[in-house]
């Protein structure tokens, strides 16, 4: 079974950081930008197994969506 799950990549001051919305606690950090997407497919994945075959349906079948607006600072 493939799904598709949403990742937030944040940069700091050690490099990158990611996190997935639907997954409450998956995380995981790179480098670069192509590491921490690697490491946070292997993240997604072993946190995937972890899941009954109900609790990953439910988490795969959330929808989030993502944005940016324009501000004035």
């Amino acid at each position: 079974m493939t799904g598709k799950v949403s990742v937030v990549i944040e940069q700091d001051e050690h490099g990158y950081y990611a996190w997935c919305p639907e997954l409450k606690g998956c995380q995981s950090q790179g480098s670069t930008v192509e590491e921490t997407l690697a490491n946070i497919r292997e993240a997604i994945e072993l946190f995937l197994e972890t899941l009954t075959d109900e609790e990953r349906l439910a988490a795969l079948s959330r929808e989030i969506l993502t944005t940016f607006v324009e501000v004035h600072a």
